[in-house]
């Protein structure tokens, strides 16, 4: 019912543009407003990929702890919240052997160009990194490395370890040195993050990072997924941003068609401001 709602205010803004048009702009906005985010996980055996996704989003995801660990085939994790869907796909092959790094580029190249993004997980007390340099460098390749965000996970268990119930300065200290390292071997696009399930510690940084990191499309259904908790004002925002924007280039593709008459030109791009406008508004009503 509020979908419908907010596709009629949509509607009413292009008031102006002739009915092909119209229906043009809205077919597209009707598939942005079900677009799939397609997220894939990926890391050492026991980084916590499953305990992570389970803490992030709102729906549970299937374990994959039980799945071996010489598995060479994605495997792939449905979940819904509402009417919104997203796949997050579990990649294999970091801790694997550099035999099959032909296979794996293959695996890889079919696999990134699906994704709209990758959450790449190295535990806090992990000092082996030199496969995950091999594979960030051989495999993922300079073309996808934008896609990539590195997670620091289970800092809890970065030195000098304890019980606690929260970070210790020397803890945090520690993850600041590991975030500095990680930096010098990936030369990341993204910031990385740091995570302790266990303590619920660095959720919210990293659930605005995914946000910020993802296409402008993917955003609003990545965020709707959230717990939520890690739904903030700084994710709502941004994601409300997005949609607008992405409406507004809806926009700008149909205006900037081959064969469109310059008088239709002309009233589709008087109209962008305030469609983007509305878009920004009924947000709520989609997401």
């Amino acid at each position: 019912m509020r979908n419908q709602e907010g596709l009629n205010s949509l509607q009413g803004s292009l008031i102006g543009l002739p009915e092909w048009a119209s229906e043009q702009v809205m077919q597209q906005i009707r598939q942005l407003t079900n677009y799939e985010p397609m997220i894939g996980i990926m890391g050492k055996t026991g980084a916590g990929k499953s305990s992570l996704c389970n803490a992030l989003f709102a729906s549970e995801v299937s374990p994959v702890s039980d799945i071996s660990a010489c598995t060479r085939e994605p495997l792939r994790f449905r979940q819904q919240v509402g009417e919104h869907f997203m796949t997050i796909v579990d990649l294999p092959g970091v801790d694997e052997s550099r035999a099959r790094d032909t296979e794996y580029a293959a695996l890889y190249h079919e696999q990134l160009p699906q994704l709209d993004l990758v959450l790449w997980l190295i535990k806090a007390d992990d000092r082996a990194l030199g496969v995950d340099e091999h594979f960030y460098y051989q495999i993922i390749g300079e073309a996808y490395r934008h896609k990539v965000l590195f997670v620091i996970s289970q800092s809890d268990k970065a030195e000098p370890t304890s019980s606690g119930e929260t970070l210790s300065t020397k803890q945090k200290q520690n993850i600041s040195r590991k975030i500095c390292l990680l930096h010098e071997l990936f030369q990341p696009v993204n910031p990385i993050c740091a995570v302790s399930v266990r303590l619920q510690w660095g959720l919210r940084v990293m659930a605005e990072r995914m946000i910020r990191c993802l296409p402008r499309e993917a955003s609003s259904p990545v965020a709707v997924q959230l717990s939520a908790p890690l739904r903030t004002d700084a994710v709502n925002k941004k994601a409300r941003d997005d949609f607008g924007e992405t409406v507004g280039s809806v926009l700008d593709t149909i205006s900037s068609m081959p064969l469109i008459p310059a008088p239709v030109r002309t009233v589709i791009q008087s109209v962008r401001d305030i469609v983007v406008s509305v878009a920004r508004a009924v947000w709520n009503f989609f997401f």
